[in-house]
């Protein structure tokens, strides 16, 4: 894989810049990857492809990566390659009114290196970014072609299907609780009764969901599922766990991390916020469980998946995977035809067999809006999901893409970063 060289561009071919933002994925380097292919399929019409080292820290501080100089087994690796391989941040860019400057940085920089076509990789705080930066450059007088690649482990993205990352933290979490929920029910006469499983998911109970579909028939683990669209009743919840316990002799649970009481409170909340300015949350799992043994005295285990779960390529979904290298290699096709401030989504043609392809929606229309579970995908008694829901999850956790193997270790890949050299005199802090 090679590109060619600046003095080989032709006149008014402009370069690309691509960066990853907020958490990251178990694919979010398979959409890097889409990326990258397209601009070597396109380069008669695409000049270099850059990267910013941290995400959009890398474009403020100047601070870019030349993907040319990678070796092309490292980007080809990337597909199957965890974690963010550029580097990405939790910083978000305030309102063009609050903070005009970040924006004419950000187009300072695009000017000096020549980039036309920005694709950000994010969720949907970095869709209000690319959204705020074509219009600022346009403002500006310098046009800039800017495509959101969807990437969010929450699943909360309005216009599309599913989001790119989801469905392998999906299947680890299935996995995991399908696996702890036997052990737990190996040990139950005499040991632990209640197994506790933290998962991600602030406002949206998708990845909670999908420990749902752990259990096939009524009765299987998880046996509660607490999501942050059901507000946490404690009687029930715990009526719920000691019928249980009587009924199948141990309690599997499911909690996410944003389960909150009836006034709205997280049960987890830290007191502290994150760059983004949201609550910083952790620790529902223990809490409940610490909540059982003092109510029910039962003995309990806890686990928190935490990074474990949005990192573990090992066991990704190969619908997952799939996707998350056609959103990237779409939103460069669609910035060559035209298209500007738009998102490149996934649309469900079909569930049995799925099928799905992908098109452009506006940013304007995604852009810090949140999708939570519809109330049908949870049983009526909140504790559960249904065969709606069901329908839904099951295709996205399908299939295997294995990497390969090392040494018995996964073989992950690094880049080696080369920088681009810098060409303004000013610097910026952050």
């Amino acid at each position: 894989m090679s590109y060619p060289s600046e003095n080989m561009q032709k006149p008014g071919k402009k370069n690309a810049l691509y960066a990853q933002s907020g958490g990251v994925t178990a694919v979010i380097n398979a959409s890097a990857a889409g990326v990258i292919d397209a601009c070597r399929r396109h380069r008669s019409r695409i000049g270099k492809l850059y990267a910013g080292r941290d995400g959009i820290v890398g474009a403020l501080t100047e601070d870019l990566i030349d993907i040319s100089k990678e070796n092309p087994a490292t980007l080809r690796g990337l597909r199957h390659t965890p974690a963010g391989a550029f580097g990405s941040a939790r910083f978000k860019l305030k309102g063009i009114e609050q903070n005009r400057a970040e924006y004419e940085r950000l187009i300072e920089v695009f000017r000096a290196h020549d980039i036309g076509y920005f694709f950000y990789n994010g969720g949907g705080d970095s869709m209000d970014t690319a959204l705020k930066l074509s219009q600022i450059g346009s403002e500006l007088g310098y046009p800039l072609v800017c495509v959101g690649v969807p990437k969010t482990v929450d699943n909360d993205l309005p216009l599309t299907d599913c989001c790119p990352g989801f469905g392998s933290v999906a299947k680890y979490v299935a996995v995991s609780t399908r696996e702890a929920a036997l052990d737990v029910a190996s040990m139950a006469r005499t040991s632990t009764k209640v197994f506790v499983l933290e998962v991600m998911g602030r406002h949206a109970g998708w990845i909670a969901a999908a420990g749902g579909l752990a259990g096939r028939k009524a009765g299987e683990p998880p046996h509660v599922i607490l999501f942050p669209e059901i507000a946490f009743d404690q009687a029930h919840f715990l009526a719920r766990v000691q019928q249980c316990v009587t009924d199948y002799g141990y309690c599997v649970i499911v909690v996410s991390e944003g389960t909150h009481d009836a006034d709205g409170r997280f049960l987890a909340d830290a007191g502290t916020r994150d760059a983004f300015g949201h609550t910083q949350l952790g620790g529902v799992g223990p809490l409940i469980a610490n909540m059982v043994r003092e109510h029910l005295g039962y003995k309990y285990h806890w686990a928190v998946a935490d990074y474990l779960q949005r990192a573990a390529r090992h066991i990704a979904s190969k619908t997952d995977v799939a996707q998350a290298y056609a959103v990237g290699k779409a939103a460069v096709e669609f910035a060559l035809a035209g298209e500007n401030a738009v998102m490149a989504a996934i649309v469900r043609k079909s569930s049995r067999p799925y099928r799905w392809a992908v098109k452009a929606v506006p940013l304007a229309q995604v852009a810090n809006v949140e999708r939570k579970m519809p109330r049908d995908y949870i049983t009526p008694d909140g504790f559960g999901i249904t065969a709606a829901c069901r329908r839904y999850l099951a295709p996205l956790i399908a299939g295997e893409d294995y990497p390969p193997y090392r040494d018995g270790l996964p073989d992950y890949v690094r880049i080696k970063g080369a920088r681009v050299r810098r060409k303004l005199a000013t610097g910026w802090k952050l």
